[in-house]
């Protein structure tokens, strides 16, 4: 008899959490029960996150399994970026070679500034040479209006000041060249600079793509199932695989209007679910649908407007998920009760169990 008695027992605790949870729903439901607290079936919920990739690629490696607890940042696959590496490597030569183009327009700058500086210094050279030239025929001009010297000497000195004036023109020329081409040699830099900036930007953005190929946990949550296996190509945004958000959890249940209008938000709801039936864990009401979800056929009367049944969202204190995070089940049915008058009490068959 004990051996029976062993046997049977599990099914008996089973048989009598049932009767407790149907005692509790028919106590809430029944016509009797208070007005003030409304009820509907719902269902666990969580907010599910897609693992996708940026770029089309190659799946490298996938690094969890399904069912298994990650942590926020934690990488979960790894795509392949041998392309990628490459052309980082190509970028960082290009960007020695733009250094080097800085180095090179630099140093042509200082050659340039150098043959500025020797064109002025011609151009003093040669007004000098000017000046004196101006001299010598200022004084061979008198002399020769006295017939002191011959005309062919003040003809010579006439062409030696032309021949200054010329060569005092053409130093200027010269340094007006050596100017432009120390604009150019300016403005070779600047581009060179550019240059360089360029390729770190194209550096920056290749690194981020390899960075990218690494796809990591947006927060602490559990693995649902597994999308793509190493191998496999996925498009740009191609999922890789499917995240549950544990520390945002809901239960979505339906009230009937004169009920739903007197939710509002942030109301305090309990929930009790069939798997946990002695358990009566809190929640908050974040959403009611202004929008009916499903309809009779027509509400053409106060009677059939009272059918429009609206979606309600309850939320699981956050604090809570994290004390029972590797007990938290989604797609766990249950029931959800509502404090429709928050002045009145809740009930002691409803008084919270779990607390965060």
């Amino acid at each position: 008899m004990r051996s029976s008695f062993r046997r049977l027992w599990p099914t008996v605790v089973v048989v009598v959490a049932a009767l407790a949870a149907w005692q509790l729903w028919r106590h809430f439901n029944d016509s009797d029960g208070p007005a003030h607290i409304a009820s509907g079936n719902g269902r666990i919920e969580a907010t599910e996150i897609d693992i996708a990739t940026k770029a089309p690629g190659r799946v490298a490696a996938i690094l969890v399994d399904e069912g298994d607890f990650v942590n926020a940042g934690q990488v979960l696959a790894r795509m392949d970026t041998q392309a990628l590496q490459a052309q980082l490597r190509e970028a960082r030569a290009g960007l020695a070679r733009a250094h080097i183009g800085v180095e090179i327009a630099h140093s042509l700058i200082a050659q340039r500034d150098a043959e500025l500086a020797a064109a002025s210094a011609l151009i003093a050279q040669r007004e000098a040479e000017r000046r004196a030239a101006q001299a010598r025929f200022t004084r061979t001009e008198n002399l020769a209006a006295r017939d002191a010297i011959s005309q062919q000497t003040l003809d010579d000195d006439r062409a030696r000041l032309e021949g200054a004036r010329a060569a005092v023109a053409a130093a200027r020329a010269q340094r007006a060249a050596a100017q432009a081409t120390l604009g150019t040699a300016r403005a070779q830099v600047v581009s060179a600079e550019a240059e360089v900036e360029a390729v770190s930007a194209t550096i920056e953005r290749i690194a981020t793509d390899i960075a990218d190929g690494e796809l990591e946990s947006p927060r602490d949550g559990r693995v649902q199932y597994l999308v793509a296996q190493p191998g496999e190509v996925l498009a740009a945004g191609g999922v890789a695989l499917n995240l549950v958000d544990l520390t945002d959890v809901y239960m979505t249940f339906f009230l009937p209007t004169e009920q739903a209008g007197r939710v509002a938000l942030g109301a305090e709801v309990r929930l009790v679910l069939d798997a946990l039936p002695q358990h009566v864990m809190p929640a908050r009401a974040t959403f009611v649908a202004d929008v009916a979800q499903f309809t009779p056929k027509t509400v053409e009367t106060a009677e059939e407007r009272q059918k429009l049944m609206f979606r309600i969202k309850a939320r699981i204190d956050p604090a809570l998920l994290r004390k029972h995070l590797r007990q938290v089940k989604t797609g766990v049915p249950g029931m959800a009760y509502v404090r429709l008058d928050p002045d009145i009490a809740w009930p002691e068959e409803l008084a919270v169990t779990l607390q965060p």
